[in-house]
């Protein structure tokens, strides 16, 4: 799914000269570090909770998210670091608003996972019914990138119930559920490279996948060998991830600024 979404998105020409994107290119890079954000907002999440009092940690991920949308809607254009920043922090603050629901309140993973998949719907509805698109290469303007963050806010939720409910209630463990997400994420991939499917549904599809994806494998790393896991605690493991981040995102801020090679012209 590297493929300019441009040519599924009827609004483009009336928007391309009201900003530069705010977001980035979906390449492999892009994916990768995706992957990441959730594996580090899961662990990180469980760890502030754990060590702090929860609910002085959901307040502090709650302004560390709000902070980092702030800095990201004020960049003029896309900022690898800043809009990485905002992706780690929804994916901590969207763990812990998924957690509260079954943790705090007793939701059981069914429910909750059904109530983000209509949150999702809802939120991608409304977005449609005002801009008639929902390609990513058009986040050019404030109500489209309000309406961008909302969907991405949602998915980190949805991803969460998702992958709890694969692993706690359907008893699939951890490392199992990060196989099958692993496994389903396949489906919108294969069908855009061999079957033509349409690139804004496979991205989204894909979007929400990489959620449990790297939650599961980051839960399974963390968590205790009585529930499956390797034991090498949440802390560990958030710090390795969000290093692997920070070297990621530092490589597409280097290798963006560096001047295009000049190739010589064809005939």
């Amino acid at each position: 799914m590297t493929t300019d979404e441009r040519s599924d998105d009827p609004m483009v020409t009336s928007t391309v000269l009201l900003g530069a994107s705010k977001v980035p290119e979906v390449t492999v890079a892009f994916w990768i570090i995706k992957a990441l954000t959730t594996g580090m907002g899961e662990s990180t999440s469980d760890y502030l909770v754990h060590r702090f009092p929860p609910v002085l940690a959901v307040i502090a991920g709650f302004i560390a998210f709000v902070a980092a949308l702030a800095v990201q809607f004020g960049a003029r254009r896309y900022v690898p670091w800043k809009y990485w920043l905002a992706v780690a922090m929804v994916g901590v603050f969207g763990t812990m608003a998924a957690d509260v629901l079954h943790v705090g309140l007793g939701v059981p993973y069914v429910v909750s996972s059904a109530f983000f998949v209509v949150a999702l719907a809802t939120v991608f509805a409304l977005w449609y019914a005002s801009e008639r698109t929902l390609s990513i290469h058009s986040i050019r303007t404030v109500r489209r990138e309000l309406f961008y963050w909302a969907a991405v806010m949602a998915t980190f939720a949805l991803g969460t119930a998702a992958g709890d409910l694969s692993a706690v209630t359907l008893h699939l463990g951890y490392f199992s559920s990060g196989l099958l997400f692993a496994a389903i994420i396949l489906i919108p991939a294969i069908g855009y490279w061999r079957f033509g499917l349409n690139p804004i549904f496979g991205f989204w599809f894909a979007y929400v996948l990489t959620r449990p994806l790297g939650a599961s494998f980051a839960d399974w790393l963390g968590v205790s060998h009585r529930r499956g896991g390797l034991n090498l605690g949440p802390g560990p493991v958030s710090l390795a991830l969000a290093l692997l981040i920070v070297i990621s995102v530092a490589y597409l801020t280097v290798t963006a600024s560096r001047p295009a090679r000049s190739r010589p012209a064809r005939s």
